[in-house]
């Protein structure tokens, strides 16, 4: 899983992680590179939180070897079918990291199925780069489902908690 490509012109997830972090701590909305034969472009989404992420192979670029799509980017099976359901809304990682429900191993989680919260108060963090990125809510509700492990990667804009607004 440590790289990107394999090879002779292989890319260590890890300088995947520091292009994101480049453009996401940068004013530049679109970053590409090339390195042998690979080529990454990652750029700023134009939907959700401001640096949200979005990263494109170019399509002269294989996709990576054992990548199946990462639970935390799953659509919730057909959530229209439900009409209490359909009425949830989403809360997305803005950036690719790992999650983590407590804000240490030994700790509680910050929130559970069933807990009401508020506009502003930490979900989870999402581990970026070995920056914690507490990620708040931005509106209120009550969680209904958490899809994503703890501990497991997570795309930028992958769904990490359904939640019935107030």
């Amino acid at each position: 899983m440590g790289n990107v490509e394999e090879g002779q012109g292989r890319m260590d997830i890890q300088q995947v992680r520091e292009l994101v972090k480049l453009v996401e701590d940068s004013g530049i909305e679109e970053l590409e590179v090339s390195h042998k034969d690979t080529t990454i472009r990652i750029q700023k989404s134009g939907r959700g939180p401001v640096g949200a992420m979005a990263m494109a192979p170019l399509p002269a670029v294989p996709p990576p070897p054992a990548a199946p799509a990462p639970a935390g980017a799953v659509e919730p099976a057909a959530p229209a079918a439900d009409p209490v359901r359909a009425k949830w809304k989403e809360i997305r990682s803005p950036i690719v990291g790992t999650f983590y429900r407590a804000p240490a191993p030994d700790a509680d989680p910050f929130v559970k199925v069933g807990d009401k919260v508020h506009p502003g108060q930490t979900l989870c963090i999402v581990e970026a780069m070995k920056v914690m990125n507490e990620i708040e809510a931005e509106f209120g509700g009550v969680i209904k489902e958490i899809l994503v492990e703890d501990g497991q990667p997570v795309e930028a804009e992958g769904i990490l908690f359904l939640v019935d607004p107030d």
